[in-house]
């Protein structure tokens, strides 16, 4: 655990206390998958998945960032236009499948100190927002709501890192024989 999740620690207390326990715990699983993996293992696939335990680090590094952004902007965080999610142009889903895997140049080491300084920014965030805050969502096939509180955004954010914490221990288990649990 870093210094930074010690500070937050002692600042919390009651819901913000268990919401961060909760978010701690999904990225220390998240985070032990990548434990002794060098960077071609991190980028190895070994599923018939697209999915890599480097891919989703970063997949969930970005959009741990984005749910942050939300919780401090709304909707305007997520803009993105009239995108036709069921019809999308080449580009956009180049760059939507590449938040998913690492790409040349990038390092697992990297990948997950940009995650430490995201949870870090979030943790912070925790400790003064509003968690009664609404926001309007933005259109998308996957939102079956149409407003989210700050508290249900992070209750989202650690389902999010949970889910992909399952992937990364099966495709790490794969890889080499790891599990994170048992």
């Amino acid at each position: 655990m870093s210094t930074t999740m010690k500070a937050v620690d002692t600042e919390l207390t009651g819901e913000r206390f268990d919401l961060h326990q909760a978010l701690a715990n999904a990225r220390h699983f998240l985070r032990f998958t990548a434990q002794n993996l060098n960077d071609e293992q991190a980028a190895t696939r070994t599923t018939v998945s697209e999915l890599t335990v480097g891919g989703l680090i970063k997949h969930v590094s970005a959009v741990e960032l984005q749910w942050q952004q939300f919780m401090i902007k709304g909707k305007a965080a997520m803009d993105w236009g009239d995108v036709d999610f069921y019809n999308m142009p080449p580009e956009a889903l180049e760059a939507f499948s590449a938040e998913f895997s690492m790409q040349p140049g990038e390092h697992l080491a990297g990948l997950l100190e940009g995650y430490e300084r995201i949870a870090a920014e979030t943790d912070a965030l925790l400790a003064r927002v509003d968690l009664d805050a609404v926001h309007e969502l933005p259109q998308a096939p996957w939102f079956v709501d149409t407003h989210w509180s700050v508290r249900r955004t992070l209750l989202h954010i650690i389902g999010e890192t949970t889910q992909h914490a399952g992937h990364a221990d099966i495709i790490r288990e794969a890889l080499d024989g790891q599990k994170t649990m048992g």
